[in-house]
């Protein structure tokens, strides 16, 4: 494991789990807001901002409830997994990020997600 830290986040999110699940599973639903364009081959999946790629592996998923990445240039064993949470008592839904950053780049990436999902509580026409 190299300098980078864990950090979570989780954002409320109104919107059924399989609905939310199809927008953080599938190479559509991620280009709709995670990125300009994202194709995939197996567990393989290229992500395209600008004309750049970056390369994930689909580590797990679980329907409806769960994915985990892996950078393909990674060398340590940092990941990103989105996680979906409904909470037994008020039925509400959230998508609760795991991800990793160097320390100096923590607060950084922190706000590239809630950019990130910002657009996909659009895209979803959650508040």
């Amino acid at each position: 494991m190299s300098d980078k830290i864990k950090f979570e986040i989780e954002f409320v999110i109104q919107a059924s789990p399989q609905l939310l699940y199809q927008y953080i599973s599938t190479p559509s639903g991620l280009s709709e807001w995670y990125a300009d364009n994202v194709n995939s081959r197996s567990e393989k999946f290229t992500f395209i901002w600008d004309g750049a790629e970056e390369n994930a592996k689909m580590l797990k998923r679980k329907s409806d409830e769960f994915v985990k990445f892996s950078w393909e240039e990674n060398e340590d064993d940092s990941f990103f997994e989105m996680r979906i949470i409904v909470d037994e008592i008020t039925k509400d839904v959230s998508l609760f990020i795991t991800d990793f950053a160097e320390e100096d780049e923590v607060d950084e990436a922190k706000m590239l997600w809630e950019n990130q999902v910002s657009d996909l509580k659009q895209v979803l026409g959650s508040k």
